[in-house]
């Protein structure tokens, strides 16, 4: 008797394995093997692949009550710690000097936040209930920690499959993207250069930007205060040029340490119970109309900029209005070279770009203010 019930221990894990765990196990590995063979977005699909792998072995206890998964998530995600302290990190390595610029490109990264919206009224006439629907729309952000951020207010139960796709979509930027960006802009339009012509941006300026950015969209939309306040926060400490050890650690150690617990959490609940769903499906489709659309105004917008400027704007600068930083304004670089090898794009973009960072906090913002007031 004691042996089988050492044999039966021992076997627990085979013996409670279903074909959804195995399923997703699957999954998991198919995240690590996109992210180390295809490259994509490594410091996120490991982990979460990881934690995906770890969660579907049956009885570990990790993901019940006291376990380690649910611990990391009581802690992480359902105050939102990690969301906001990824932020943190993002305004310490995002350089706003491009917007500083030239903030007329600010107009690209608000255009380019149309597919959230777009997605949630798609969203609610396929049948989710209002606060679903924002919650998918919001992954058209291409902003892993918004999502998240939202969701997580919005319809928890929502949060594996929402995460995994505004995380997959976003390493698959440079998939999606260029097929739009072509079928909406002509040769000649691809073909046009913008000389760049550097206009430095005082550092007085750039120590007022987050200060003022933090405050505007705080007393406009005070819901959004958390997200753009942790932003623009990193962002201080950057260009204030007077910590520079706490700028490294938020860019790096912080960053670093909290994408590894944040990957892992949003893995471990992608259990076959909670991801396997028609609706699963149905999420990873409009997640990725959302990015198509995302793209689509914002190279619409870019192109009623070149006309209004007489044509001395490139239209695939608005592309790169969505908040996928920096992969969104190299991939406006590539699709720009394949028709002049001598156009450089790169630092035009970086503008629309950093614009989208903003618009997306934005956006998420914006919808938990209707979404209170609906309730």
């Amino acid at each position: 008797m004691e042996w089988s019930n050492i044999l039966s221990s021992l076997s627990g894990g085979f013996l409670n394995l279903s074909w959804g765990n195995v399923l997703m196990m699957l999954v998991g590995g198919l995240l690590i093997y996109l992210a180390i063979s295809r490259g994509f977005e490594p410091l996120l699909l490991i982990p979460i692949g990881a934690g995906a792998l770890i969660a579907n072995i049956p009885v570990t206890g990790m993901g019940e009550e006291g376990g380690l998964f649910w611990l990391m998530k009581r802690v992480g995600i359902d105050t939102e710690l990690f969301p906001l302290l990824i932020f943190i990190g993002i305004g310490a390595m995002t350089d706003f000097g491009p917007l500083l610029e030239r903030p007329v490109l600010l107009l690209l990264g608000a255009a380019a936040q149309f597919g959230i919206f777009g997605t949630l009224m798609i969203a609610t006439l396929v049948g989710f209930p209002i606060k679903e629907a924002a919650s998918i729309g919001i992954i058209g952000s291409a902003d892993g920690p918004t999502s998240i951020y939202v969701t997580t207010k919005l319809a928890p139960h929502l949060l594996a499959p929402i995460a995994v796709a505004a995380y997959s979509y976003m390493s698959m930027v440079p998939i999606i993207q260029p097929p739009v960006m072509r079928l909406l802009t002509t040769k000649a339009e691809r073909r046009i250069k913008m000389p760049y012509t550097s206009k430095p941006v005082s550092r007085k300026v750039r120590v007022l930007f987050p200060i003022v950015t933090t405050l505007l969209v705080g007393l406009i939309a005070p819901i959004a205060t958390p997200l753009i306040g942790m932003l623009m926060f990193g962002n201080l400490i950057r260009e204030c040029a007077v910590v520079d050890r706490l700028s490294g650690t938020a860019q790096n150690e912080l960053t670093n340490i909290v994408t590894i617990f944040l990957g892992l959490v949003i893995g471990s609940t992608m259990t076959a119970q909670a991801f396997l769903h028609w609706q699963t499906l149905l999420i990873f489709g409009m997640g990725l109309v959302a990015f198509a659309l995302d793209t689509a105004a914002g190279v619409l917008f870019g192109k009623v900029m070149c006309y209004l400027s007489g044509g001395k704007i490139n239209p695939l600068i608005g592309a790169a209005g969505i908040s996928a930083f920096p992969m969104s304004a190299r991939v406006v670089q590539k699709v720009g070279q394949e028709e002049d090898f001598s156009n450089f794009l790169l630092m035009h973009a970086m503008g629309p770009n950093t614009a989208g960072q903003i618009g997306s906090v934005v956006a998420g913002g914006a919808l938990l203010a209707i979404m209170a007031g609906i309730a």
